[in-house]
C-alpha cells in the first residue's frame, strides 16, 4: 500500500481498505475468496460508511441541522461509527442499546461523547423482541423537534455509503466478482454493493446470511442468538429481493469457529459475523469451482470482542 497525504478530518480515513486473498482456510478446489477488512477504518466497522453518509445526506436535505440532537437504536458498531460521525460534526447524540452487545462497543460509544441509554436483555442474548424494543425506545427519544432519528433500518441513506465498498471492490479484484457474500443486519452493506456489482456484471450471484437459530429471511421468524451486528429477527426494509439470489443461514458455533481459524490461520482478527461470512464464502466457493472468484467482507475488528469468549 502506498503512503496517502494528510487529511483534514478523521472522516476521510473511512473506505479504502485492503482486500486481500484467504489462502490457509480455502480447501483445494475452490473459487478463489477476497475479503475486505473494514476493520481498518475509524471505529473498526464498515458501519463508519454507512454512519457518514447518514448524517451528510440527512444535512444536504436540511433534515439535520446545527444543533440537532442525532437518535439512533444499536447494537454498538452503528453507534460507534454514528458517535464518531457527531463528534466530528459537532452534534449531540443518543444512542440506545443493551446489555446483550460487547461491554467494549458501549464503553467506546461513551468515549466518543454518546449518551447510552440501555434497554435490559434478561437472558444477556439478542431475542426476536430485542431490537425492535429499542427501536421503539429510539422513536420516543426522538418525537423532539430538535431530535433527528438516524433509523438505520429503514433508512435508505445507508446504500450511498456502502456503494463505496462495491466500488472499491471492483477496482481491487480486475479479473471479475463472480459472486459476494455477506451477513445482513439491516442488509444496507449487501444490498449497497450488490447495486454496484450487479450493475457492473448482471450475472454476479449475491447471497444474504443469517445466524440459523434466527432464520427471519429463510424461514420467516426470528430467534436468539449472540452474533452482533446481524439477525435483527425480522425482515429488514432494505432488503430488496431484486438484488440478491438466495439466503442461507450458517450455524453459530461454525461462524465462532471460524473466526478463531481466521485469526490463527489468516492473521485477520474478526467477529463471529465474519466467520460467519467466511464459513458461507466457502460453500459457495466448492460450488463455483476453480477459475471464479467470490468475494466477502471482514465486518469489523475482533479487538471488539476480546473480552468475551469468542477466542476462548
Amino acid at each position: 500500500m502506498s503512503a496517502t497525504s494528510c487529511t483534514g478530518s478523521v472522516l476521510d480515513a473511512i473506505g479504502n481498505t485492503p482486500c486481500i486473498e484467504l489462502k490457509h482456510v480455502v480447501p483445494e478446489g475452490c473459487a478463489r475468496i477476497f475479503i475486505k477488512l473494514e476493520g481498518l477504518n475509524p471505529t473498526g466497522s464498515y458501519k463508519d460508511r454507512m454512519a457518514c453518509s447518514v448524517i451528510e445526506e440527512a444535512e444536504r436535505r436540511g433534515d439535520l441541522k446545527p444543533g440537532m440532537t442525532v437518535v439512533e437504536a444499536t447494537g454498538g458498531s452503528t453507534g460507534s461509527s454514528l458517535a464518531l460521525v457527531c463528534a466530528v460534526k459537532g452534534y449531540p447524540f443518543t444512542v440506545v442499546s443493551s446489555n446483550a452487545f460487547a461491554e467494549e462497543k458501549l464503553k467506546t460509544m461513551a468515549a466518543f461523547g454518546a449518551n447510552v441509554d440501555i434497554v435490559h436483555s434478561p437472558t444477556g442474548k439478542i431475542t426476536p423482541d430485542l431490537i425492535p424494543s429499542m427501536r421503539e425506545r429510539a422513536k420516543e427519544l426522538s418525537q423532539a423537534s430538535d431530535h433527528y432519528y438516524a433509523d438505520q433500518f429503514s433508512n435508505r441513506d445507508v446504500l450511498v455509503g456502502y456503494e463505496s465498498l462495491g466500488r472499491e471492490l471492483l477496482s481491487q479484484i480486475p479479473d471479475g466478482i463472480h459472486a459476494f457474500c455477506g451477513a445482513v443486519g439491516g442488509a444496507g452493506m449487501v444490498m449497497g454493493v450488490a447495486k454496484i456489482l450487479k450493475s457492473h456484471n448482471p450475472s454476479c450471484q449475491v447471497t444474504v446470511l443469517e445466524p440459523a437459530s434466527a432464520p427471519a429471511i429463510t424461514k420467516g421468524y426470528g430467534g436468539q442468538h449472540s452474533v452482533e451486528g446481524i439477525g435483527i429477527g425480522f425482515l429488514p426494509p432494505v432488503l430488496d429481493k431484486q438484488l440478491y439470489d438466495e439466503a442461507l443461514a450458517i450455524e453459530e458455533a461454525e461462524g465462532r469457529s471460524m473466526a478463531r481459524r481466521l485469526a490463527r490461520e489468516e492473521g485477520i482478527l474478526a467477529g463471529t459475523s465474519t466467520g460467519l461470512n467466511v464459513v458461507a464464502a466457502i460453500q459457495l466457493a466448492k460450488k463455483l469451482g476453480p477459475g471464479k472468484i467470490l468475494a466477502t467482507v471482514a465486518c469489523d475488528t475482533g479487538l471488539k470482542y476480546v473480552r468475551g469468549d469468542l477466542y476462548d
